[in-house]
């Protein structure tokens, strides 16, 4: 397993679509720190009066989102790449115990998907803390790093389970054009049908939809949120593994069971 995890991380680091990926996740910051300029710029230009009207998304939440769907598409290409170009044989060639490559993909995925995420929503935080200062503009928390770090932790752990599927999902399908449709169809498709439907269902479809799961796993879940907050942590924390464990377990027996 060990060489297997070894030979994962030396192809993910060294593919150009890695790069491609973590070049757009550090612009995402980059223009989260210009939003929080802009914000800021626009707070002090305006009369105080005026200033309880100002109200700027959570930065935060803005690049959990955006990473998600970054580092989704970097799982999918840490899969079908390789069965794009061919490659996918001399793997299974060099290690004929398919769970294994399987595991060991996910394995590499999850950290580096973790760590990125992680490192993208502490950069935002920090960046957005000083650059709007003191100011109370609506959306944007003041409080400490570690009041905020649960929620932190929580946006990486969803940001690695979003990865993941990309991962299986490349897997089941073998194809990067499918994984990625389904995964915006998980992303902001699901979603929208969830909000569309008849109460309570919509909250209750919401809630365990991926998009939801971080602020419910935190504790800090809006109830009036698309997504909904009706799970407890433990629930939402087995949700987020079930999202993963569900398409992980398919991907494995097709494997095992298809040719390369």
């Amino acid at each position: 397993m060990i060489d297997a995890l070894a030979a994962e991380w030396l192809k993910l680091r060294t593919v150009r679509s890695t790069s491609v990926v973590l070049a757009v996740v550090a612009v995402v910051v980059g223009l989260m720190a210009l939003l929080a300029w802009y914000a800021a710029h626009l707070w002090d230009g305006l009369p105080p009066g005026r200033r309880d009207h100002l109200e700027v998304s959570s930065l935060p939440e803005v690049t959990h989102t955006l990473a998600s769907l970054c580092l989704a598409v970097l799982g999918v290409l840490a899969f079908s790449g390789e069965f794009g170009t061919g490659m996918i044989r001399t793997t299974f060639t060099v290690l004929p115990s398919r769970g294994r490559v399987l595991a060991a993909k996910a394995v590499v995925v999850a950290v580096v998907a973790f760590c990125t995420g992680l490192a993208a929503v502490l950069a935002t935080y920090a960046a957005g803390r000083l650059i709007i200062g003191d100011r109370p503009v609506r959306g944007q928390s003041a409080e400490a790093l570690s009041g905020q770090l649960p929620l932190f932790l929580a946006m990486s752990l969803s940001i690695a389970m979003f990865a993941l599927l990309g991962l299986c999902l490349a897997a089941l399908t073998r194809s990067a054009v499918a994984a990625v449709a389904t995964l915006v169809a998980v992303w902001y498709v699901l979603p929208i049908v969830g909000f569309n439907l008849p109460a309570p269902w919509n909250e209750r479809v919401g809630s365990i939809l991926p998009g939801a799961l971080a602020g419910q796993l935190a504790g800090t879940g809006n109830p009036q949120s698309v997504g909904g907050a009706l799970l407890s942590q433990p629930a939402a924390l087995a949700a987020m593994v079930a999202w993963v464990a569900v398409p992980y377990a398919v991907a494995a027996v097709l494997l095992a069971r298809r040719d390369a």
